[in-house]
C-alpha cells in the first residue's frame, strides 16, 4: 500500500493508559517497529507464525499447504516495511506494553485483501458495496500476544485502526467481527464485536451467524 508522501512523514503514535499496573499501551504503524518485534508477537508457534497474516493475501489458487510459513513472513516482511520509519508503504499497526511487542492489527484499503475480494459472503452478503472502492478501508485481524491478552491490546489497536485510516485519507473502515467469543484462538484473530463497538464501530449487516459487518463512516 502506498501512502501519499505528508502522511508517511507524520507517523501515527496512540499513548493509551492501562487499567492495570499503571502501564500505557502505545500503538504505532508497523514500519516504524523492527521485524523482531513483529515476530516476537507472532510467537515462534501457533497460529501466528503459521498464518503471518496472510489468509486474506493469498492468491488465486494458492493455499497454506502449497507454501511454507517462511515465504508467508518474506510477505508480510515486505508489506509492512519494518524498520523503515520513512517509508510511505506499510499494511498494519504494532501495539507495545511497557516497551514490549504485545499486538499486531491489519488495518489498510480493502482492495488489498484478494481473499476478501473473492468471497461471496463475508463481507458482501446483503449489501451493495462497490468492491474496487480502495477508499473503504478494512481491518481484518487483531492479534494479541501470549502473555499479554485481557490487558486491553485489541481495543487500544481498533481504536489506533480507526485514527490510521481516516488519516490517511480513507472514507469509512470496517471490521468483520466473530460473534461468539466460545470459539478456537484461531477464529479470534478476526476480533470482536465488543472490541471494535468500543472503538466506535456500528453494525451494518450479518452475512452470517456468527460473522458481523461493523464499519465507521467519516
Amino acid at each position: 500500500m502506498r501512502l501519499p508522501p505528508s502522511h508517511a512523514e507524520s507517523p501515527i503514535r496512540h499513548n493509551l493508559p492501562m487499567t492495570s499496573a499503571g502501564s500505557a499501551i502505545r500503538v504505532v504503524p508497523a514500519n516504524e517497529a523492527s521485524w523482531d518485534d513483529l515476530q516476537a508477537v507472532f510467537g515462534a508457534r501457533g497460529p501466528g507464525s503459521r498464518c503471518q497474516c496472510q489468509r486474506y493475501k493469498l492468491r488465486p489458487r494458492e493455499s497454506f499447504a502449497s507454501f511454507p510459513a517462511e515465504e508467508r513472513a518474506h510477505r508480510l516482511r515486505e508489506q509492512t516495511d519494518c524498520g523503515h520509519p520513512a517509508s510511505p508503504t506499510t499494511c498494519g499497526l504494532i501495539a507495545y506494553l511497557a516497551d514490549e511487542p504485545a499486538g499486531w492489527c491489519a488495518v489498510e484499503p480493502r482492495t488489498a485483501y484478494q481473499g476478501l475480494l473473492r468471497n461471496n459472503r463475508v463481507p458482501w452478503d446483503g449489501r451493495t458495496e462497490d468492491k474496487a472502492d480502495d477508499s473503504i478501508w478494512a481491518v481484518t485481524c487483531l492479534f494479541t500476544r501470549a502473555g499479554f491478552r485481557r490487558r486491553g491490546v485489541s481495543r487500544a489497536l481498533a481504536s489506533a485502526a480507526v485514527d490510521f485510516a481516516r488519516k490517511h485519507g480513507a472514507r469509512a473502515v470496517e471490521a468483520y467481527p466473530i460473534t461468539n467469543t466460545n470459539v478456537i484462538l484461531e477464529e479470534l484473530h478476526v476480533g470482536t464485536a465488543g472490541v471494535f463497538a468500543e472503538a466506535g464501530f456500528s453494525e451494518v449487516s450479518r452475512p452470517t451467524k456468527r460473522r458481523l459487518v461493523m464499519r465507521v463512516d467519516f
